[in-house]
């Protein structure tokens, strides 16, 4: 099967510090890789360079698709000041940014899509609450529909199960599981029960490498 995209021989850091040595890496077309490893062993800074986040300083990333298209992005910490005015439907239709623009509007299907979208969440009820009022699994069902609107190729999770409510969490992993059926996931995570039951591949990022477990 194609690879959507690929890291070859990536080496990565911020300033004089190098955090990724020489990676190599690829995502293929409905592929679930579950990423682990210890604490500043580099787990966040392979995101970052997957979605252009961060330049490589030697090798190259290989998109084999428009990037702009390409990824959902959930990250591990959505802050928000609660007292921005921006309602819960706002939050999920800025998903869609990339490729409108600031200054284009949105459509009534763009509209359609993300009410769906929080409809198959559990949060259609909130559309129009203001997003600083929901407690923190209330939030993350948002902004996994944010990255969802665009209709990724790839969903990229960082410790997706952060704040997933008790209640929401078993229905959120048999999400992912359907998820996978039509798009490609990667997924940080210090579950390594979950990553293990869920994952078709789990990479193992430490000491600036990055091996199959």
């Amino acid at each position: 099967m194609e690879p959507i995209l690929e890291l070859r021989r990536v080496s990565a850091g911020y300033d004089h510090h190098l955090v990724l040595r020489e990676v190599d890496f690829s995502v293929e077309e409905r592929d679930f890789v579950g990423v682990i490893g210890p604490n500043g062993g580099g787990k966040t800074t392979l995101l970052k360079v997957i979605l252009g986040l961060l330049p490589p300083r030697s090798g190259e990333v290989v998109y084999h698709a428009p990037r702009q298209s390409l990824f959902g992005y959930l990250p591990q910490n959505n802050r928000f000041d609660n007292r921005f005015p921006i309602s819960v439907e706002e939050v999920v239709l800025s998903g869609l940014m990339s490729e409108k623009g600031l200054c284009k509007r949105y459509t009534r299907q763009d509209k359609a899509r993300a009410r769906a979208l929080l409809d198959s969440y559990g949060m259609g009820d909130y559309r129009a609450r203001p997003v600083g009022e929901l407690s923190g699994g209330q939030a993350q069902r948002v902004f996994l529909c944010r990255a969802l609107v665009s209709s990724p190729r790839v969903l990229v999770l960082d410790e997706p199960a952060t704040y997933v409510d008790n209640q929401f969490e078993s229905a959120f992993y048999a999400l992912l599981e359907e998820l996978n059926q039509h798009l490609a996931i990667v997924m940080v995570s210090h579950d390594l029960d979950t990553v293990h039951a869920l994952a078709k591949r789990v990479l193992r990022v430490e000491a600036g490498k990055c091996e199959k477990e």
